[in-house]
Protein backbone atom coordinates (compact mmCIF):
# COMPACT_ATOMS: atom_id res chain seq x y z
CA UNK A 1 0.00 0.00 0.00
CA UNK A 2 1.18 3.37 -1.01
CA UNK A 3 2.46 5.87 2.10
CA UNK A 4 1.06 8.49 0.02
CA UNK A 5 -1.88 10.67 2.23
CA UNK A 6 -3.87 10.65 -0.82
CA UNK A 7 -3.64 8.16 -3.68
CA UNK A 8 -4.89 8.88 -7.89
CA UNK A 9 -5.82 6.40 -10.32
CA UNK A 10 -7.04 6.72 -13.57
CA UNK A 11 -9.71 4.23 -15.04
CA UNK A 12 -9.59 4.01 -18.78
CA UNK A 13 -13.41 3.78 -19.91
CA UNK A 14 -14.99 1.84 -22.98
CA UNK A 15 -15.17 5.07 -24.67
CA UNK A 16 -11.82 6.39 -24.83
CA UNK A 17 -11.92 8.32 -21.88
CA UNK A 18 -10.91 8.17 -18.28
CA UNK A 19 -12.36 7.67 -14.18
CA UNK A 20 -10.04 10.33 -12.14
CA UNK A 21 -9.84 8.17 -8.83
CA UNK A 22 -8.74 9.78 -5.54
CA UNK A 23 -8.53 7.63 -2.50
CA UNK A 24 -7.98 9.55 0.98
CA UNK A 25 -5.17 7.15 2.38
CA UNK A 26 -5.00 7.17 5.65
CA UNK A 27 -6.82 4.60 7.44
CA UNK A 28 -5.21 4.28 10.12
CA UNK A 29 -6.81 7.98 11.41
CA UNK A 30 -10.08 6.73 9.82
CA UNK A 31 -8.90 9.32 6.91
CA UNK A 32 -8.83 12.33 9.27
CA UNK A 33 -7.95 14.91 6.75
CA UNK A 34 -4.58 16.49 6.88
CA UNK A 35 -3.49 19.78 5.21
CA UNK A 36 -1.25 17.69 3.05
CA UNK A 37 -4.48 15.84 1.87
CA UNK A 38 -6.33 18.76 1.21
CA UNK A 39 -3.58 20.20 -1.60
CA UNK A 40 -3.37 17.26 -3.15
CA UNK A 41 -6.74 16.66 -3.63
CA UNK A 42 -7.12 20.29 -5.03
CA UNK A 43 -4.12 20.27 -7.25
CA UNK A 44 -5.23 16.81 -8.73
CA UNK A 45 -9.06 17.92 -9.34
CA UNK A 46 -7.84 21.41 -11.11
CA UNK A 47 -5.56 19.11 -13.52
CA UNK A 48 -8.61 16.88 -13.67
CA UNK A 49 -10.96 19.92 -14.35
CA UNK A 50 -9.20 20.70 -18.10
CA UNK A 51 -8.02 17.63 -18.68
CA UNK A 52 -10.63 16.36 -21.88
CA UNK A 53 -10.14 12.73 -21.67
CA UNK A 54 -11.13 12.84 -17.70
CA UNK A 55 -14.94 12.54 -17.78
CA UNK A 56 -15.68 12.45 -14.10
CA UNK A 57 -13.94 11.72 -10.80
CA UNK A 58 -14.34 9.12 -7.88
CA UNK A 59 -13.47 10.20 -4.30
CA UNK A 60 -13.55 7.74 -1.60
CA UNK A 61 -11.38 6.33 1.77
CA UNK A 62 -9.34 3.72 2.49
CA UNK A 63 -10.24 0.90 4.16
CA UNK A 64 -13.63 -0.54 5.42
CA UNK A 65 -13.92 1.86 8.52
CA UNK A 66 -14.69 5.55 7.16
CA UNK A 67 -14.73 7.63 4.07
CA UNK A 68 -13.37 10.36 6.42
CA UNK A 69 -13.75 10.78 10.08
CA UNK A 70 -13.31 15.02 10.23
CA UNK A 71 -10.39 17.60 9.94
CA UNK A 72 -7.13 16.91 11.48
CA UNK A 73 -7.85 18.74 14.58
CA UNK A 74 -5.42 17.09 16.26
CA UNK A 75 -2.53 18.91 14.25
CA UNK A 76 -4.76 22.03 15.30
CA UNK A 77 -4.55 21.84 18.75
CA UNK A 78 -0.64 20.72 18.72
CA UNK A 79 -0.35 23.95 16.36
CA UNK A 80 -2.02 25.82 19.30
CA UNK A 81 -0.39 24.61 22.38
CA UNK A 82 3.20 23.44 21.30
CA UNK A 83 5.10 26.53 20.23
CA UNK A 84 8.10 25.84 18.58
CA UNK A 85 10.33 24.67 15.73
CA UNK A 86 8.12 22.49 13.41
CA UNK A 87 4.96 23.42 15.78
CA UNK A 88 3.06 26.55 16.15
CA UNK A 89 2.94 29.48 18.01
CA UNK A 90 0.76 29.15 20.51
CA UNK A 91 -2.85 31.17 20.60
CA UNK A 92 -0.55 32.57 17.57
CA UNK A 93 -0.16 29.43 15.21
CA UNK A 94 -1.21 30.25 11.75
CA UNK A 95 -2.19 26.75 10.90
CA UNK A 96 -5.73 27.39 11.59
CA UNK A 97 -5.78 30.44 9.33
CA UNK A 98 -4.13 28.05 7.03
CA UNK A 99 -6.06 24.78 7.41
CA UNK A 100 -9.67 26.42 7.32
CA UNK A 101 -8.79 28.30 4.21
CA UNK A 102 -7.48 25.44 2.33
CA UNK A 103 -10.11 23.01 3.76
CA UNK A 104 -12.95 25.28 2.41
CA UNK A 105 -11.57 26.30 -0.85
CA UNK A 106 -11.29 22.72 -1.64
CA UNK A 107 -14.92 22.16 -0.33
CA UNK A 108 -16.20 24.69 -2.70
CA UNK A 109 -14.33 23.84 -5.45
CA UNK A 110 -16.21 20.47 -4.92
CA UNK A 111 -19.42 21.91 -4.94
CA UNK A 112 -18.67 24.20 -8.22
CA UNK A 113 -16.42 21.38 -10.22
CA UNK A 114 -17.21 21.24 -13.87
CA UNK A 115 -17.54 17.70 -14.21
CA UNK A 116 -19.44 14.94 -12.44
CA UNK A 117 -18.09 14.10 -8.97
CA UNK A 118 -19.30 11.20 -7.04
CA UNK A 119 -18.34 10.54 -3.87
CA UNK A 120 -18.58 7.56 -2.37
CA UNK A 121 -19.84 8.15 1.21
CA UNK A 122 -19.08 4.60 2.47
CA UNK A 123 -18.79 3.91 6.64
CA UNK A 124 -17.98 7.31 8.85
CA UNK A 125 -18.44 10.45 7.73
CA UNK A 126 -17.87 13.26 9.70
CA UNK A 127 -17.00 17.27 9.98
CA UNK A 128 -14.52 17.61 7.26
CA UNK A 129 -15.18 13.98 5.42
CA UNK A 130 -19.24 15.77 4.92
CA UNK A 131 -17.34 19.12 3.79
CA UNK A 132 -15.95 17.00 0.98
CA UNK A 133 -18.98 15.07 0.90
CA UNK A 134 -21.60 17.37 0.53
CA UNK A 135 -20.63 19.16 -2.54
CA UNK A 136 -20.18 16.03 -4.82
CA UNK A 137 -22.56 15.55 -7.83
CA UNK A 138 -23.61 12.20 -6.78
CA UNK A 139 -23.17 11.67 -3.48
CA UNK A 140 -23.24 7.73 -2.82
CA UNK A 141 -24.59 6.45 0.97
CA UNK A 142 -24.28 2.50 2.10
CA UNK A 143 -25.34 0.33 4.73
CA UNK A 144 -22.70 1.26 6.58
CA UNK A 145 -22.82 5.02 6.69
CA UNK A 146 -22.89 7.31 10.01
CA UNK A 147 -22.98 10.88 9.21
CA UNK A 148 -22.72 13.21 12.29
CA UNK A 149 -21.58 17.30 12.64
CA UNK A 150 -20.44 16.39 16.34
CA UNK A 151 -18.08 19.91 16.31
CA UNK A 152 -20.13 20.36 19.61
CA UNK A 153 -18.24 17.83 21.60
CA UNK A 154 -15.08 19.92 20.94
CA UNK A 155 -15.88 23.39 21.39
CA UNK A 156 -16.06 23.80 17.70
CA UNK A 157 -19.90 23.90 15.29
CA UNK A 158 -20.95 22.22 12.51
CA UNK A 159 -18.90 24.28 9.56
CA UNK A 160 -17.68 23.12 6.45
CA UNK A 161 -20.35 24.98 4.75
CA UNK A 162 -23.38 23.38 7.19
CA UNK A 163 -24.23 26.94 7.82
CA UNK A 164 -25.90 26.88 4.17
CA UNK A 165 -26.91 23.16 3.69
CA UNK A 166 -28.29 23.13 7.01
CA UNK A 167 -30.54 25.75 6.39
CA UNK A 168 -31.88 23.57 3.40
CA UNK A 169 -32.98 20.79 5.43
CA UNK A 170 -36.95 21.04 7.01
CA UNK A 171 -37.38 23.90 9.60
CA UNK A 172 -35.83 23.25 13.07
CA UNK A 173 -33.93 20.38 11.35
CA UNK A 174 -30.34 21.55 10.59
CA UNK A 175 -30.61 23.28 14.37
CA UNK A 176 -31.08 19.67 16.00
CA UNK A 177 -28.23 18.34 14.46
CA UNK A 178 -25.85 20.74 15.10
CA UNK A 179 -26.92 21.16 18.75
CA UNK A 180 -26.67 17.29 19.67
CA UNK A 181 -24.46 16.09 17.05
CA UNK A 182 -27.23 13.46 16.23
CA UNK A 183 -26.03 10.54 14.10
CA UNK A 184 -27.66 9.86 10.79
CA UNK A 185 -27.60 6.98 8.59
CA UNK A 186 -27.96 6.22 5.09
CA UNK A 187 -31.88 6.82 4.66
CA UNK A 188 -31.47 10.38 6.72
CA UNK A 189 -28.60 11.21 4.35
CA UNK A 190 -31.43 10.43 1.57
CA UNK A 191 -34.43 12.31 3.31
CA UNK A 192 -32.33 15.07 4.56
CA UNK A 193 -30.76 15.72 0.90
CA UNK A 194 -27.56 15.24 2.18
CA UNK A 195 -26.85 12.34 -0.37
CA UNK A 196 -28.37 11.03 -3.73
CA UNK A 197 -27.94 7.26 -3.94
CA UNK A 198 -28.02 4.31 -1.92
CA UNK A 199 -25.98 1.33 -3.11
CA UNK A 200 -25.05 -1.35 -0.77
CA UNK A 201 -21.30 -1.29 0.24
CA UNK A 202 -20.79 -4.76 -1.59
CA UNK A 203 -21.40 -3.15 -5.29
CA UNK A 204 -18.82 -0.84 -5.42
CA UNK A 205 -16.62 -3.00 -7.53
CA UNK A 206 -19.73 -3.65 -10.13
CA UNK A 207 -20.16 0.51 -9.70
CA UNK A 208 -16.86 1.50 -10.64
CA UNK A 209 -16.80 -0.89 -13.81
CA UNK A 210 -20.46 0.09 -14.93
CA UNK A 211 -18.61 3.66 -14.91
CA UNK A 212 -15.85 2.49 -17.53
CA UNK A 213 -18.05 0.82 -19.50
CA UNK A 214 -20.59 3.74 -19.70
CA UNK A 215 -20.70 6.34 -22.75
CA UNK A 216 -19.76 9.47 -22.38
CA UNK A 217 -21.34 10.77 -25.86
CA UNK A 218 -19.82 14.08 -26.74
CA UNK A 219 -17.71 14.87 -23.78
CA UNK A 220 -20.50 17.93 -23.17
CA UNK A 221 -21.38 19.05 -19.82
CA UNK A 222 -24.98 16.90 -20.29
CA UNK A 223 -22.99 14.15 -21.92
CA UNK A 224 -20.79 13.21 -18.70
CA UNK A 225 -23.90 13.94 -16.52
CA UNK A 226 -26.11 11.29 -18.41
CA UNK A 227 -23.32 8.71 -18.40
CA UNK A 228 -23.02 8.56 -14.56
CA UNK A 229 -26.58 8.62 -14.33
CA UNK A 230 -27.01 5.41 -16.66
CA UNK A 231 -24.08 3.41 -14.59
CA UNK A 232 -25.62 4.27 -11.15
CA UNK A 233 -28.75 3.69 -12.24
CA UNK A 234 -28.02 0.30 -12.63
CA UNK A 235 -27.01 -0.78 -8.83
CA UNK A 236 -28.61 1.98 -6.88
CA UNK A 237 -30.99 0.25 -4.32
CA UNK A 238 -32.99 2.81 -2.25
CA UNK A 239 -35.60 0.13 -0.67
CA UNK A 240 -32.87 -2.06 1.25
CA UNK A 241 -31.55 1.15 2.88
CA UNK A 242 -31.93 1.25 6.46
CA UNK A 243 -35.37 2.70 8.14
CA UNK A 244 -34.87 6.54 9.10
CA UNK A 245 -34.19 7.91 12.53
CA UNK A 246 -35.16 11.90 11.35
CA UNK A 247 -38.22 11.92 10.04
CA UNK A 248 -40.17 9.11 12.14
CA UNK A 249 -39.49 11.84 14.47
CA UNK A 250 -39.67 15.39 12.68
CA UNK A 251 -42.41 16.64 14.49
CA UNK A 252 -41.04 16.22 17.78
CA UNK A 253 -37.25 17.17 16.93
CA UNK A 254 -39.84 20.24 15.49
CA UNK A 255 -41.15 20.87 18.45
CA UNK A 256 -38.14 20.72 20.74
CA UNK A 257 -36.16 23.38 18.95
CA UNK A 258 -39.20 25.58 17.20
CA UNK A 259 -39.41 29.57 17.23
CA UNK A 260 -37.32 29.81 20.53
CA UNK A 261 -33.87 30.90 21.13
CA UNK A 262 -30.70 28.74 21.63
CA UNK A 263 -30.35 28.78 25.36
CA UNK A 264 -34.46 27.75 25.21
CA UNK A 265 -34.01 24.48 22.37
CA UNK A 266 -30.86 23.62 24.81
CA UNK A 267 -33.51 23.51 28.00
CA UNK A 268 -35.61 21.95 25.93
CA UNK A 269 -34.08 19.07 24.63
CA UNK A 270 -32.21 18.20 27.79
CA UNK A 271 -35.57 18.25 29.54
CA UNK A 272 -37.21 15.90 26.87
CA UNK A 273 -38.26 12.48 28.49
CA UNK A 274 -39.15 10.25 25.65
CA UNK A 275 -37.88 7.51 26.15
CA UNK A 276 -36.18 6.58 22.80
CA UNK A 277 -32.14 5.25 22.62
CA UNK A 278 -31.44 7.70 19.55
CA UNK A 279 -33.27 11.18 21.11
CA UNK A 280 -31.48 9.82 24.49
CA UNK A 281 -27.83 9.78 22.96
CA UNK A 282 -28.10 13.25 21.34
CA UNK A 283 -29.17 14.91 24.66
CA UNK A 284 -26.20 13.42 26.25
CA UNK A 285 -24.25 14.27 23.77
CA UNK A 286 -25.14 17.87 24.18
CA UNK A 287 -25.50 17.63 28.05
CA UNK A 288 -21.94 16.90 27.53
CA UNK A 289 -21.22 19.82 24.75
CA UNK A 290 -19.92 23.35 24.85
CA UNK A 291 -22.30 25.95 25.42
CA UNK A 292 -20.58 28.15 23.64
CA UNK A 293 -20.54 26.22 20.78
CA UNK A 294 -24.27 25.57 21.21
CA UNK A 295 -24.74 29.27 20.38
CA UNK A 296 -22.30 29.51 17.30
CA UNK A 297 -24.86 26.81 16.27
CA UNK A 298 -27.74 28.90 16.78
CA UNK A 299 -25.69 32.13 15.54
CA UNK A 300 -24.59 30.81 12.22
CA UNK A 301 -27.70 29.12 10.90
CA UNK A 302 -29.41 32.95 11.69
CA UNK A 303 -26.55 34.36 10.03
CA UNK A 304 -27.17 32.24 6.83
CA UNK A 305 -30.06 31.38 6.30
CA UNK A 306 -30.43 33.57 2.86
CA UNK A 307 -26.77 33.92 2.24
CA UNK A 308 -24.37 32.58 -0.64
CA UNK A 309 -22.56 29.58 -0.02
CA UNK A 310 -19.19 31.07 -0.66
CA UNK A 311 -20.58 33.86 2.04
CA UNK A 312 -20.92 31.17 4.63
CA UNK A 313 -17.55 30.06 3.98
CA UNK A 314 -16.29 33.24 4.55
CA UNK A 315 -17.85 33.57 7.46
CA UNK A 316 -17.18 30.54 8.41
CA UNK A 317 -13.82 30.98 8.33
CA UNK A 318 -13.52 33.93 10.41
CA UNK A 319 -15.43 31.98 13.15
CA UNK A 320 -13.05 28.94 13.14
CA UNK A 321 -9.88 30.89 13.56
CA UNK A 322 -11.31 32.87 16.27
CA UNK A 323 -12.55 29.63 17.76
CA UNK A 324 -9.01 28.41 17.98
CA UNK A 325 -7.48 31.39 19.23
CA UNK A 326 -10.05 32.24 21.96
CA UNK A 327 -12.59 30.24 21.99
CA UNK A 328 -13.04 26.55 23.61
CA UNK A 329 -11.52 24.29 20.68
CA UNK A 330 -8.64 23.86 22.15
CA UNK A 331 -10.06 22.73 25.89
CA UNK A 332 -12.55 20.42 24.22
CA UNK A 333 -9.93 18.32 22.15
CA UNK A 334 -8.14 18.32 25.06
CA UNK A 335 -10.37 16.59 26.92
CA UNK A 336 -12.12 14.40 23.94
CA UNK A 337 -8.55 13.29 22.03
CA UNK A 338 -5.50 14.23 23.68
CA UNK A 339 -5.87 13.20 27.88
CA UNK A 340 -8.99 11.77 26.71
CA UNK A 341 -10.58 12.41 30.35
CA UNK A 342 -14.10 13.95 28.59
CA UNK A 343 -13.90 16.48 31.45
CA UNK A 344 -13.86 19.20 29.95
CA UNK A 345 -13.80 22.70 31.45
CA UNK A 346 -15.73 24.99 29.06
CA UNK A 347 -15.61 28.81 29.75
CA UNK A 348 -19.13 28.67 30.33
CA UNK A 349 -21.52 26.18 32.83
CA UNK A 350 -24.60 26.42 30.36
CA UNK A 351 -25.52 28.31 26.85
CA UNK A 352 -28.32 30.60 29.05
CA UNK A 353 -25.35 31.96 31.08
CA UNK A 354 -22.93 32.90 27.62
CA UNK A 355 -22.99 36.72 27.37
CA UNK A 356 -23.31 38.43 24.14
CA UNK A 357 -20.20 39.70 24.02
CA UNK A 358 -18.73 36.70 24.28
CA UNK A 359 -20.74 35.44 21.14
CA UNK A 360 -19.48 38.54 19.21
CA UNK A 361 -15.81 38.00 20.20
CA UNK A 362 -15.52 35.22 18.00
CA UNK A 363 -17.58 36.79 14.69
CA UNK A 364 -14.54 39.94 15.01
CA UNK A 365 -12.83 39.11 10.98
CA UNK A 366 -8.82 39.26 11.85
CA UNK A 367 -9.14 40.46 8.23
CA UNK A 368 -10.29 43.38 6.21
CA UNK A 369 -12.89 42.31 3.54
CA UNK A 370 -9.71 43.14 0.69
CA UNK A 371 -7.44 41.23 2.80
CA UNK A 372 -9.57 37.87 3.15
CA UNK A 373 -8.40 34.83 2.42
CA UNK A 374 -11.87 33.85 0.89
CA UNK A 375 -12.24 37.35 -0.64
CA UNK A 376 -12.40 35.87 -4.26
CA UNK A 377 -14.34 32.56 -3.33
CA UNK A 378 -17.83 32.13 -5.80
CA UNK A 379 -16.46 34.88 -8.06
CA UNK A 380 -18.46 33.94 -11.16
CA UNK A 381 -20.36 30.73 -9.70
CA UNK A 382 -23.36 29.45 -8.53
CA UNK A 383 -24.29 27.21 -5.96
CA UNK A 384 -28.45 25.97 -5.32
Amino acid sequence: MSDLPVTFDELPTACGGRIGVATLNAPRSLNALSLEMVHQLEAKLDAWAVDRSIVAVWLEGSGDKAFCAGGDVVALYRSLTEAGENRGAGRDSLLAETYFTAEYHLDFRIHTYPKPLMVWGDGIVMGGGLGLMAGGYQRIVTETTRIAMPEITIGLYPDIGASWFLNRMPPGVGAYLGLTGAQLNARDALDLGMADRFIPRERRGLVLAALTEADYGDRSGVALRAGVQAALDRHEDRATAPTGQVMPRIDHLQALVGAVDAATAVSRILADEADDKWLAANRQRLADGCPLSAQLVWRMLDRHAHTSLADAFRDELVLSVQCCRHGDFVEGVRALLIDKDKAPRWSHADAGSVPEEAIQALFVSPWSSEDHPLRDLGLGHRVG
